[in-house]
Order: structure tokens, then sequence, then C-alpha cells
């Protein structure tokens, strides 16, 4: 059934979670992906109902959904899945900055919070352009990593939240890519783009910096010499949504700044 606005949302992506909540709206959510985990408390309150890329379809129907919401290309055969059974789907494909904010205003008025998102992506951006304002001259080479194999460099949102920062992605070319196998990189690629600084967040699983420093040929690269090396947790950075521009910009901004003041 189509309703409007709807009272029984399934997110199965992270950042749709996040967002209802900080509108006030998690009342409407009936189940979430395996993956939610802000705000804390969402564990405890909202069943799992699947991965990044499948669902307990079953378990789906039970909760009676008037809409499911997607994310990207990489849910893409979830989301056939969930149209084929019936279900009411939008699938978000946001990529960039400001897409994560039209994403957040979408939302918004599809639950009658029109006001309450503008406020939100007011405060976000705020937020952004005081961060703008603190940053040095000086500004390091960066490498993101997203995953480790093969090499992966940052997606848009990333790249773009590394340059508010302070910082120049050494691969924002390859940033605008939205596959990520358009973003894979070589070993000699990193070593030739000769970092200041590497980023990882290895997609919901633990960076290895001792697998990191001993890749052939790294340990001419400066961000391994000056150990300029950090793990950014990825629920606060992989996710385009609220977390990436709050958190996830803050550790990258706040990192930055310490390089930028060992130089000084």
């Amino acid at each position: 059934m189509l309703n409007f606005p709807p009272q029984n949302i399934v997110c199965l992506t992270e950042e749709t979670v996040e967002t209802l909540y900080l509108l006030g709206e998690q009342k409407r959510i009936v189940g979430v992906t395996g993956y939610a985990v802000r705000p804390k408390n969402v564990r405890k309150e909202k069943p799992r109902v699947g991965s990044f890329v499948s669902a307990n379809i079953k378990k789906i129907k039970d909760l009676k959904p008037d809409l499911i919401l997607t994310f990207s290309d990489v849910q893409a055969n979830l989301t056939k899945q969930l149209i084929l059974e019936g279900f009411n789907v939008i699938c978000f494909n946001q990529q960039s900055i400001s897409e994560i904010l039209s994403m957040i205003k979408y939302l918004g008025s599809l639950v009658g919070k029109v006001e309450e998102s503008l406020n939100l992506v007011n405060e976000i951006l705020q937020k952004i352009n005081t961060i703008k304002k603190k940053t040095f001259r000086i500004k390091p080479k960066i490498y993101f990593e997203e995953w480790d194999d093969p090499y992966i460099s940052a997606t848009r949102w990333v790249s773009e939240i590394i340059e508010i920062s302070g910082g120049v992605d050494i691969f924002a070319k390859k940033s605008r890519s939205q596959k990520a196998l358009k973003r894979v990189v070589s070993s000699q690629d990193v070593i030739n783009k000769n970092p200041d600084i590497i980023f990882a967040s290895w997609c919901g699983k633990k960076v290895n910096f001792d697998k990191i420093k001993k890749r052939q040929g790294w340990s001419s690269i400066n961000a391994v010499k000056t150990n300029s090396l950090f793990e950014i947790k990825s629920p606060i950075i992989l996710q385009p949504g609220p977390a990436a521009l709050t958190d996830g910009l803050s550790q990258i901004h706040d990192l930055i700044l310490q390089w930028q003041k060992s130089q000084i």
C-alpha cells in the first residue's frame, strides 16, 4: 500500500536511519540494516532485517512496510528483488556533499518535516563553513584507502571532505567515478603520488597498519616515514549522510590540523 507520508519505513542503508532519527521521525522506522549503529540506541530499538546487499524478505513482509529505502547501484539487485515482491522502494544515489544535503531535504519532505530538514542542512553547512575558515596554507597530500584488495581510493563525498578540511586528495579525479572499480589504484600510483597522510577505512574491516607499512616500496612514502597513518571508522565516513558531514568531517579536519601544526 502506498501511503503519504509513509507510516512504516524499512531502511536498508545507514544514513537514512540516522537522518530520520535526527528529524525526530524514528517512530516510522520498523526495520533497519544490520550495519545501522547511529544513534547507538537504534540497535536496541529497531529490528535488523538484512545486511547491505541482502535482506530477509520474509522478515520485511512481516513488518508490513509501506516504503523501503535503499542506496546506490550496489543495492540494485536487492532493490529489484524488493520491487518484484510488491514493495514501494526509493533508491537514493547521493555521491557528493550537495547530493547528501539534497537527500536530507528530500527525506524531510517525504515524512512531513520540511522545516526540520532545512534546519539540519543549515547546521551542517555552518559546520562546513566554519572548518573551511580554520585551515592553514600548508596542504598535505592525502591518500584515502576505502579498501585494501584491490586498493580503492576515496569516493566523491570523502574527497570533498578532505579538500574542505585543508588537504589535497591525490586521486581527486578518480573520486568522480561512482563505481568502486573505477577508483582502483596501483601500489606504484600511490608511491608516485607520495602522500603526506594516509587515511584508511576498510568498509567495516579493521585497518591493518603493519600490513600497509610493509607493502613493497611504501617505506619511501612520506606518510609511512612519519607514521602519519590514521583509521577513520567506516560508520562516520563511508555512509553518505549526516555522520560523514559531522563526525567524519571533524576527525579528518582535526588530523589534518595536527599534521599542519607539525610543519610550522
